[in-house]
């Protein structure tokens, strides 16, 4: 299992590698490691079926519920919300290029709240690198947060409950209310002709028969029996 943010996922199954400092991992059907099943929004999987990587249907299996605010145990700033964190210093979980879809729904959300004035200056004073900085999206969230580098992140629910469960000691999560109002779904879909198809019919039937009730445990929202399981068309 890999578990990446979803466009190092994507490089890797379109360049057939993975390259962590000096060591090139063979991605491929010869080298073995490869997916059967691949997780994740309906757009990178659209890029993946664009190339022929997997099926053409998705099937929804969560849905997030848009985002929360992380900020130092004990909420010493005392933030209540998203219009008081304008003029605070802001790490977000995904960086300015790579990851432009989930960070354009995290821009998308906090202009529907504050307006696009106050989304701008949120930008400004945006925490974009730090010491120790690991570049790998959400995580760096809860380092800015833990070090003083930033004020507020901005993240994930179900992330924040996360961090703010796991890590007590470092920082607490501030709901924003509405924020499900900008939520986005996950889906599950094959890869063309998977080297272990068995298994991977296996774990698909297994795994939507309990996802609909495990992933609400943690954060997520639970989706109505008509859209858990349906289909996304990738083509």
């Amino acid at each position: 299992m890999v578990t990446l943010p979803q466009p190092m996922i994507v490089g890797m199954l379109l360049e057939g590698g993975i390259s962590f400092g000096n060591l090139t991992l063979d991605v491929s059907r010869a080298s073995g490691f490869y997916p059967d099943i691949v997780m994740g929004g309906a757009a990178p999987l659209a890029r993946l079926r664009k190339a022929s990587i997997v099926e053409a249907g998705a099937r929804i299996f969560a849905r997030n519920r848009g985002l929360s605010l992380l900020v130092a145990a004990g909420n010493p700033i005392g933030l209540q919300g998203v219009e008081e964190s304008c003029p605070l210093r802001h790490s977000r979980g995904h960086g300015r290029r790579k990851r432009a879809g989930r960070r354009r729904q995290y821009i998308d959300a906090l202009n529907a709240f504050v307006g696009e004035e106050a989304t701008r200056s949120i930008l400004v004073r945006e925490t974009v690198t730090f010491p120790s900085r690991l570049g790998i999206q959400h995580r760096d969230v809860l380092q800015a947060i833990a070090h003083r580098y930033a004020d507020v992140g901005i993240i994930f629910h179900h992330l924040a409950r996360y961090y703010a469960a796991a890590y007590s000691q470092l920082c607490a999560i501030v709901i924003v209310a509405g924020s499900k109002n900008f939520s986005s779904t996950i889906a599950m879909v094959s890869t063309a002709d998977p080297l272990r198809a068995q298994a991977a019919r296996a774990f698909s039937e297994f795994f939507l028969g309990v996802a609909r009730e495990v992933y609400p445990r943690y954060g997520f929202a639970m989706l109505a029996e008509a859209e858990f399981g349906d289909t996304i068309r990738l083509e």
